[in-house]
């Protein structure tokens, strides 16, 4: 699967003012500054049509880009910056967990985490909220190009010791880089079967 047309539809400051149709949509999520925009720009092969920052906690709103006229690829709010109020990670919080439960159009979630620090308590009670609410998800490891094959390795075990000790079915991990083009073609054939209704929630 490739990409060949994607556009910004827009960007909602509620799940109620996302796109009023019915097409499929596919979000993506994770911590603040785990390199989600860039991966976003990679995966659709489009070098800004997600603008990466230099300042953490940049996006506050969902941001819906419609892909070949089928289905919508969601740019949710990043999660756990500390530099912005309480009251503010309250609302991003909130907005992001209304959609999560409550957009019918939803189909999956890809949750991205840095594969160059160890598992983070705040990733993993996400996971655990994303399961306990039975929403489909798959891990996507991002800046996979900073680290040595053995670091890797070694850091993607050690995801997979602490899940496995908490899950019975240890969700997906799939390792990408937003510079080398890692995990590009398998994410997108991921994408493509949920699309086609093969896969998801």
């Amino acid at each position: 699967m490739s990409i060949k047309r994607i556009s910004f539809i827009g960007s909602a400051a509620s799940a109620e003012s996302c796109p009023a149709d019915a097409l499929p949509e596919i979000a993506f999520t994770g911590r603040s500054n785990v390199g989600k925009s860039s991966l976003i720009n990679m995966l659709t092969s489009r070098r800004g049509i997600a603008r990466v920052s230099a300042i953490p906690g940049k996006t506050r709103l969902i941001n819906h880009f419609l892909a070949d006229a089928s289905w919508y690829l969601v740019d949710l709010p990043g999660y756990g910056y500390a530099q912005i109020s309480r009251t503010e990670q309250k609302k991003i919080r909130e907005l992001v967990h209304t959609y999560l439960l409550h957009r019918k159009q939803l189909r999956y979630v890809f949750l991205l985490v840095d594969s160059r620090i160890a598992p983070q308590q705040i990733d993993l009670r996400f996971m655990e909220w994303l399961r306990f609410h039975a929403i489909s998800f798959i891990i996507l490891f991002t800046k996979t190009d900073k680290l040595s094959g053995t670091e890797l390795r070694r850091n993607f075990s050690r995801y997979q010791r602490i899940l496995r000790s908490h899950w019975e079915v240890v969700p997906v991990i799939i390792p990408t880089s937003a510079k080398t083009r890692t995990g590009k073609d398998e994410v997108l054939g991921i994408i493509s079967e949920i699309v086609e209704g093969k896969i998801g929630n």
